[in-house]
Protein backbone atom coordinates (compact mmCIF):
# COMPACT_ATOMS: atom_id res chain seq x y z
CA UNK A 1 0.00 0.00 0.00
CA UNK A 2 0.97 3.57 -0.48
CA UNK A 3 0.43 6.82 1.20
CA UNK A 4 0.66 10.25 -0.33
CA UNK A 5 1.04 13.31 2.08
CA UNK A 6 0.71 16.42 1.35
CA UNK A 7 1.76 19.56 3.36
CA UNK A 8 2.41 23.38 3.23
CA UNK A 9 -0.66 24.56 2.29
CA UNK A 10 -2.85 27.82 3.88
CA UNK A 11 -3.62 31.23 3.18
CA UNK A 12 -1.36 33.94 1.62
CA UNK A 13 -1.89 37.49 0.49
CA UNK A 14 -2.39 37.79 -3.79
CA UNK A 15 1.29 38.05 -5.21
CA UNK A 16 2.71 35.79 -2.56
CA UNK A 17 4.35 32.55 -2.80
CA UNK A 18 3.84 29.06 -1.42
CA UNK A 19 5.59 25.36 -1.49
CA UNK A 20 3.75 22.37 -1.74
CA UNK A 21 5.33 19.28 -0.95
CA UNK A 22 4.41 15.74 -1.10
CA UNK A 23 5.82 12.80 -0.28
CA UNK A 24 5.04 9.09 -1.17
CA UNK A 25 5.73 6.20 1.25
CA UNK A 26 4.79 2.61 1.51
CA UNK A 27 5.95 -0.03 -1.01
CA UNK A 28 6.93 1.47 -4.17
CA UNK A 29 9.52 -0.03 -6.70
CA UNK A 30 8.91 2.77 -9.42
CA UNK A 31 7.09 6.26 -9.32
CA UNK A 32 5.93 6.97 -13.27
CA UNK A 33 4.77 10.82 -12.84
CA UNK A 34 3.60 12.77 -9.98
CA UNK A 35 1.24 15.17 -10.44
CA UNK A 36 -0.80 18.16 -8.76
CA UNK A 37 -4.61 19.15 -9.30
CA UNK A 38 -6.51 21.84 -7.71
CA UNK A 39 -9.92 21.71 -7.52
CA UNK A 40 -11.64 25.66 -6.97
CA UNK A 41 -14.98 26.34 -5.56
CA UNK A 42 -17.96 25.38 -7.57
CA UNK A 43 -15.35 23.65 -10.30
CA UNK A 44 -14.36 20.16 -11.00
CA UNK A 45 -10.48 18.85 -10.23
CA UNK A 46 -8.17 20.09 -13.04
CA UNK A 47 -4.61 19.06 -13.55
CA UNK A 48 -2.28 22.34 -12.11
CA UNK A 49 1.48 20.30 -12.96
CA UNK A 50 2.84 17.04 -13.89
CA UNK A 51 6.04 15.70 -14.18
CA UNK A 52 6.75 12.34 -15.31
CA UNK A 53 9.70 10.00 -15.19
CA UNK A 54 11.27 11.31 -18.30
CA UNK A 55 11.14 14.98 -16.63
CA UNK A 56 8.04 16.16 -18.65
CA UNK A 57 6.48 18.96 -17.10
CA UNK A 58 3.18 20.17 -18.52
CA UNK A 59 1.50 22.78 -16.78
CA UNK A 60 -2.26 24.19 -17.04
CA UNK A 61 -2.02 27.80 -18.90
CA UNK A 62 -2.85 29.83 -16.45
CA UNK A 63 -0.12 29.04 -13.78
CA UNK A 64 3.15 28.94 -16.31
CA UNK A 65 5.13 31.15 -15.08
CA UNK A 66 4.31 31.21 -12.22
CA UNK A 67 4.46 28.05 -11.09
CA UNK A 68 7.19 25.15 -11.03
CA UNK A 69 7.37 21.39 -10.13
CA UNK A 70 9.95 19.43 -9.16
CA UNK A 71 10.66 15.74 -7.98
CA UNK A 72 13.65 14.72 -5.33
CA UNK A 73 13.62 10.84 -6.85
CA UNK A 74 15.20 9.30 -3.96
CA UNK A 75 12.72 11.18 -1.32
CA UNK A 76 9.94 10.10 -3.14
CA UNK A 77 8.66 13.50 -3.06
CA UNK A 78 7.21 16.55 -5.16
CA UNK A 79 7.28 20.23 -4.57
CA UNK A 80 5.00 22.76 -6.19
CA UNK A 81 6.74 25.89 -5.80
CA UNK A 82 3.76 28.64 -6.30
CA UNK A 83 4.71 32.08 -7.06
CA UNK A 84 2.90 35.43 -7.75
CA UNK A 85 -0.26 34.07 -6.54
CA UNK A 86 -3.21 35.37 -7.69
CA UNK A 87 -7.27 35.10 -6.03
CA UNK A 88 -8.13 32.35 -8.73
CA UNK A 89 -5.54 30.22 -7.13
CA UNK A 90 -7.99 29.43 -4.44
CA UNK A 91 -8.89 25.68 -3.77
CA UNK A 92 -7.47 22.62 -2.47
CA UNK A 93 -4.63 21.14 -4.24
CA UNK A 94 -4.57 17.44 -4.02
CA UNK A 95 -1.03 15.01 -5.03
CA UNK A 96 -1.72 12.46 -7.75
CA UNK A 97 0.82 9.53 -8.27
CA UNK A 98 0.95 6.63 -11.06
CA UNK A 99 3.32 4.31 -8.79
CA UNK A 100 4.46 0.30 -9.38
CA UNK A 101 4.54 -1.45 -6.25
CA UNK A 102 7.00 -4.27 -6.95
CA UNK A 103 9.15 -5.67 -8.92
CA UNK A 104 6.50 -7.91 -10.04
CA UNK A 105 4.34 -5.45 -10.99
CA UNK A 106 6.48 -3.75 -13.49
CA UNK A 107 7.26 -6.89 -15.32
CA UNK A 108 3.22 -7.32 -15.61
CA UNK A 109 2.71 -3.36 -16.24
CA UNK A 110 1.00 -2.84 -13.16
CA UNK A 111 0.67 0.56 -12.10
CA UNK A 112 -1.76 2.12 -9.42
CA UNK A 113 -3.18 5.79 -9.51
CA UNK A 114 -3.04 7.20 -5.85
CA UNK A 115 -4.37 10.54 -4.11
CA UNK A 116 -3.39 12.74 -1.17
CA UNK A 117 -5.74 14.01 1.18
CA UNK A 118 -5.75 17.59 -0.12
CA UNK A 119 -4.18 20.50 1.01
CA UNK A 120 -6.04 23.96 1.10
CA UNK A 121 -4.66 27.10 -0.71
CA UNK A 122 -6.09 30.36 0.22
CA UNK A 123 -5.38 33.32 -1.44
CA UNK A 124 -6.37 36.79 -0.55
CA UNK A 125 -6.67 40.23 -2.59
Amino acid sequence: QVQLVESGGGPVQAGGSLRLSCVASGTIFLINNMNWYRQRPGKQRELVAAITSGGDTPYADDVKGRFNISMDSAKNMVVLQMNDLKPADTGVYFCNAAITGTYEDYMRGIELDYWGQGTQVTVST
